[in-house]
């Protein structure tokens, strides 16, 4: 498709004419009065002076060195991977970067000092190493490399925030961090990144031909082209990158998955243009993002972090472009990600195995002194009001999610579809933050309500997006990517103002499970003991679905009708778990897909083995959360990553049986 280079130089110049003003609008005034000689040579009593000279000037300097490298960083990864939700945050570069400062900060500080940079180039680099050897295994198919990011990128922000936990005063500036700040406080920072990402662009530039001649595939092989050199020469200079950009001013990583995308839609289509416009795009939505607020924390004294708020314009960019996009099937490799159907026996083994891990969570604890101990008799009975609705309520919740997230999968027939990646999420919590915000004292079945209608608008939302084309293939996965960023990043702005009540949004998003009382609990297990029965039915209904519209049609089942009970369903439950374990889990991506590696192929017993695994992880999360630091508490959200996502890496990285492939005539489809 050629490119309209005409529409995108005009679209960049509203955005440098709005850059501009806000610039002016900010530092004009205080320019003015320094006059020039105070600003080249400030002295130290001379407060105003040094902070325009040594803060807001360089703060504006490596405000567009950075969106333009993520916004090039984002442009390789979609060009290598052929994939336009490939980022640095979906590979999993910012989270490698983001654990390995952190690791360093606790236990190797010497190698900060010597090279920040090289730290978190480490950290990425490791991350995309794991994330392709998951690839690998499914030939490089788009999904599957998407999805391997995901779930090394869960992993390890989870196992950062841990860390943070943990080390809270050693660590206190992380969250800051993850939050992206651009403030600045000398030069240093930005002549140290500008020739780094000079040497990084240009060897963009070197590559950009043989990048193009990449799309040929075979073909490019037959004219001579080292196809893996140059993908792995690519591959470097993404998270070279972006890997700078984190270990300069933290997480911003919502550009690099729109700018590529906003440039496409503006005219640049073809790669040697995108590879300018999308860094223009970058740096120019960063700086009006980032200007912006140092207005807005000038008038009214409220801080916000300067990511999360990018996130909060660059979503509906990426909203309406995604509602713009051709529909595609999901694509699968010659691998199917699934294994060969199992006996019935592998679900008795699951439901015992979640019988003593219940069991456990009842009895085991830690005495006055630290030692491990099993309560039994009487002396279990002090200990039952406070154990017992956490385990039914960790238990019930890791049920609801895993469903939602089979129901989900099959109705949009895409392995990456989960309460947490489509928004439902993020739209629960974001019910439950008007209901902390607009009710004085909401009881439980106050939050739950509010929770599900936020769930239902997110629902709604993407349905609006994606009715033309229906659910299946990016354009749903990009949809709700777009939802999910622009929720999460409105919460992580109303938690950054310091209000008591977003302070307790803050804790419960950790996903915690020591606020659990017994009407918590109670609705949740009536929820997951009304949904037994009810299995059967949405099995079929989901068989059905999960031939697409048209099919479910032809064999007269109301599709429309029954897509959206399955959503409105998927809400509802979503909705339950998320007031208990909060919403990021990711139970609802990675019990589903556990299930399948396992060999659960079928509807009915993947929705059986989903919701027996998620409520075990769950389960274990609760326990672990509660014991293995006490006398401090591990968010039970956090640790349910951490569990989950090593065991389905294992699946996904262990070699299948020659006997299973050959007994699997086709893959079945999500």
């Amino acid at each position: 498709m050629p490119d309209t280079l005409g529409r995108s130089a005009l679209w960049l110049a509203a955005m440098a004419v709005l850059a501009a003003c806000l610039t002016a609008v900010n530092l004009a005034p205080g320019l003015a009065s320094l006059g020039l000689d105070r600003l080249l040579a400030p002295v130290p009593s001379d407060v105003e002076a040094m902070v325009m000279a040594y803060s807001r000037l360089p703060r504006l300097c490596i405000g567009l060195l950075c969106g333009a490298a993520l916004g090039l960083s984002g442009t390789l990864f979609q060009q290598v991977m052929r994939n336009p939700l490939a980022s640095p945050s979906t590979i999993g570069v910012e989270a490698g970067a983001g654990f390995a400062l952190a690791a360093a900060t606790l236990y190797l500080p010497g190698l900060l000092g010597w090279s920040r940079g090289l730290v978190a180039l480490t950290g990425g680099f490791a991350a995309v190493a794991l994330v392709l050897m998951i690839a690998g295994r499914f030939r490089f198919a788009p999904l599957a490399v998407v999805l391997g990011g995901l779930v090394v990128g869960f992993y390890l922000s989870a196992a950062t925030t841990t860390l943070a936990l943990l080390h809270e005063y050693r660590l206190a500036g992380l969250f800051v961090w993850g939050s992206g700040s651009l403030s600045q406080q000398d030069w240093r920072p930005t002549l140290e990144l500008l020739p780094r990402l000079a040497l990084a662009a240009l060897a963009a530039a070197l590559l950009a031909r043989p990048l193009v001649l990449l799309q040929l595939d075979e073909a490019a092989r037959g004219l001579g082209l080292r196809i893996a050199l140059v993908r792995a020469g690519a591959l470097a200079v993404a998270v070279a990158l972006a890997g700078f950009t984190v270990s300069a001013v933290g997480v911003i990583g919502f550009l690099g998955l729109a700018a590529p995308s906003i440039a496409r839609a503006i005219g640049a289509r073809r790669l040697a243009s995108r590879m300018v416009v999308a860094p223009l795009v970058g740096a120019l939505l960063l700086t009006v993002t980032d200007q912006a607020l140092q207005i807005l924390t000038a008038a009214t004294g409220m801080f916000l972090p300067t990511g999360a708020v990018t996130a909060m314009l660059g979503a509906p960019a990426l909203f309406l472009l995604a509602t713009r996009l051709r529909a595609a099937e999901p694509q699968h490799g010659a691998r199917a990600l699934v294994l060969t159907r199992v006996s019935s026996t592998w679900l008795v083994a699951l439901l015992a195995t979640l019988a003593v891990l219940a069991l456990a969570s009842l009895v085991l604890g830690r005495d006055l002194g630290g030692a491990w101990v099993a309560d039994l008799g009487a002396g279990l009975e002090p200990f039952l009001a406070w154990r017992l609705p956490r385990m039914v309520g960790a238990l019930a919740a890791g049920a609801l999610l895993a469903v939602a997230g089979v129901m989900l999968q099959r109705l949009t027939r895409n392995p990456m579809a989960s309460p947490e990646v489509l928004g439902v999420s993020a739209g629960s919590a974001f019910g439950l933050m008007v209901a902390l915000f607009t009710m004085s004292a909401p009881g439980q079945v106050a939050l739950t309500a509010c929770a599900a209608l936020g769930a239902a608008a997110t629902l709604g939302v993407l349905l609006l997006g994606v009715r033309r084309r229906g659910l299946g293939g990016n354009q749903a996965l990009l949809t709700g990517v777009a939802v999910a960023a622009f929720l999460m990043a409105l919460l992580s702005a109303v938690t950054a103002t310091g209000d008591p009540r977003a302070l307790l949004l803050m804790g419960w998003m950790a996903g915690s499970t020591y606020r659990v009382d017994a009407a918590g609990a109670t609705v949740a297990a009536v929820l997951a003991l009304a949904m037994l029965p009810a299995l059967p039915a949405l099995a079929r209904q989901l068989e059905h679905l999960s031939l697409g519209m048209p099919h479910a049609r032809a064999l007269g089942i109301p599709a429309e009708r029954s897509a959206l009970l399955v959503l409105c369903g998927a809400g509802l439950l979503t909705a339950a778990a998320t007031l208990i374990v909060g919403p990021l889990s990711f139970v609802g991506l990675m019990a589903p897909h556990i299930a399948k590696r396992l060999g659960f192929a079928r509807c009915l017993p993947q929705l059986a083995a989903a919701a027996l695994l998620g409520a075990g992880v769950m389960v274990t999360a609760d326990l672990l959360g509660r014991t293995v630091h006490f006398p401090w508490q591990i968010p039970a959200g956090l640790l349910s990553a951490l569990i989950g996502a090593p065991i389905l890496l294992v699946l996904l990285l262990r070699p299948q049986r020659r006997r299973a492939r050959q007994s699997a005539r086709e893959p079945i489809r999500a």
